[in-house]
């Protein structure tokens, strides 16, 4: 019974579901990114190429097209796809960079906000004073 006393503390504790908010955060993010990357940056990119970027490739070893048109036997390097996955990459991570930068800017602003202690005698110092006036009379 311990040990499953133990592993509800430890799923139910703020900060594993926070990690598990956060997956699931990232993951509807990267669909965002990746639909982004594929509609706006992509087809952008495919001006410059003349083609889609996500079908440029490198053909290393041609197929054999049959009757509908389909290739197959055909050794490629995708690297348009690899391209459009390292942009996707790289937005998610400057966005989760922006998102840290300002959680550290807010938290700092917390700790600069924190009081400071009153300057002058503590309680200890008033009551030993007190003390000692009273012990002179």
């Amino acid at each position: 019974m311990g040990m499953l006393k133990e592993f509800k503390d430890f799923a139910v504790k703020g900060n594993l579901v926070d990690i598990a908010v956060g997956f699931v955060m990232g993951a509807a993010f990267k669909q965002v990114v990746t639909s982004f990357t594929g509609g706006i940056v992509s087809p952008l990119i495919g001006l410059v190429f003349k083609a889609d970027f996500r079908d440029l490739k490198y053909v290393v070893t041609e197929g054999v097209a049959d009757a509908t048109g389909k290739v197959t036997g055909e050794v490629a390097i995708l690297y348009g796809d690899f391209l459009t996955n390292v942009i996707d990459f790289i937005i998610v991570a400057f966005v989760m960079f922006m998102i840290i930068k300002g959680i550290n800017a807010t938290k700092k602003k917390e700790e600069a906000a924190a009081p400071a202690p009153p300057a002058g005698p503590s309680q200890e110092d008033l009551l030993a004073e007190i003390r000692d006036l009273l012990a002179k009379k």
